[in-house]
């Protein structure tokens, strides 16, 4: 097998020969193994698009990469953050085969996915400015909400690089069923052609809408400016299957120039939210940019939010160019912020620059 150029989604006995940066490798149900040198790992082959990481490739051989991501994702570094160690290093021993020698692939082991006449359950996506702009975490808060509102919530990660963690948060906030592009035959989906990315987004609709979600919640990786979420996001299909959008973002500037590409696009960005909450000065500028809601990640776990964003019936959603008067956007069943509290973390309705001053 020496011969065979391995591809995307092959999976590949290594031996660790050096630790850098990755130091655990995640297993299926969220739990991390710590690796040390000698220690024989089945990982697969995959491309790699992080900004905050590692750019990586599928090599054209099987000689020595790296380990370039912690979900257990084979590759050689093109660039690097400059924050990064050096990637931890693997040796292929061998690609893994099966009983007629054929070399297993992702795709051999995806889910199969069963066609469903059921209309589409409303659908609302969270989309970022990059990674770890709070996305993950935003999703999980709103599937919580709705769980706790009575909703039978699908959960998918649609985009991004193989990593266990993200599928177990949203089932440990209350997800009926999760689907990840994984489980679809796709180590990440960096580098596919669109086709398969839509085809990813349509396999994920479908298997939750035939498990009788009657609420999905999608997580569309990496920022608005990286190729496959571009591409995504002009497709008929992405606009036909997400009724509403919630953006994070890790500051004001970002925030308010995200908010106002995904109107131009057209797209129907309902809420802010993100790591820029984290701060008050923050949040108080992107107030002062956008006509939309701003939240907490912490907000969305309250059931009346989560469903009124599902819904598209929160108030203070205008038009582009319109303001919002001062009490926009202010669900009926939250108070304002408590007096006795300098901080909003358990303020449930949208911040304003009063209520973050």
């Amino acid at each position: 097998m020496e011969d065979v150029p391995p591809r995307a989604g092959d999976l590949v006995l290594c031996r660790v020969t050096e630790i850098g940066q990755h130091r655990f490798l995640g297993q299926v149900h969220g739990k991390r193994n710590r690796l040390f040198v000698g220690d024989l790992i089945v990982v697969a082959y995959g491309a790699r698009y992080a900004p905050d990481q590692f750019e990586s490739e599928v090599p054209g051989d099987l000689g020595r990469c790296d380990l370039v991501a912690g979900g257990g994702i084979a590759g050689r570094v093109v660039s690097a953050h400059s924050r990064m160690k050096t990637p931890t290093r693997v040796e292929p021993v061998g690609l893994v085969t099966g009983e007629q020698g054929e070399v297993i692939n992702l795709a051999h082991l995806a889910r199969p996915v069963v066609p469903v006449l059921a209309p589409r359950p409303r659908t609302i996506a969270v989309l970022g400015t990059s990674m770890n702009a709070g996305k993950t975490t935003v999703a999980a808060a709103l599937i919580r909400g709705l769980s706790l509102a009575g909703r039978r919530v699908g959960a998918a990660k649609v985009t991004g690089t193989g990593a266990p963690g993200d599928p177990t948060l949203m089932a440990d906030a209350g997800a009926s069923r999760v689907i990840d592009f994984t489980d679809l035959g796709f180590p990440t989906t960096y580098q596919l052609p669109m086709p398969q990315v839509v085809r990813v987004l349509r396999s994920a609709i479908t298997d939750l809408t035939s498990h009788q979600a009657d609420a999905i919640v999608l997580e569309v990786a990496d920022g608005l400016l990286q190729r496959e979420t571009a591409a995504l996001l002009r497709t008929p299909e992405f606009r036909a299957s997400v009724d509403g959008i919630v953006f994070a973002s890790g500051d004001s500037i970002s925030a308010v120039a995200g908010v106002r590409q995904l109107r131009e696009e057209g797209l129907p960005v309902v809420a802010l939210s993100g790591v820029l909450t984290a701060s008050p000065l923050a949040t108080a500028e992107a107030v002062t940019g956008v006509d939309i809601p701003v939240y907490q990640a912490a907000a969305m776990a309250d059931p009346a939010v989560a469903v009124q964003l599902l819904t598209g019936t929160v108030a203070g959603v205008v038009g582009e160019g319109s303001r919002l008067p001062e009490d926009a956007g202010q669900p009926a069943a939250c108070g304002g912020l408590p007096q006795e509290r300098g901080l909003p973390a358990a303020y449930s309705g949208p911040l304003t620059a009063e209520t973050v001053a």
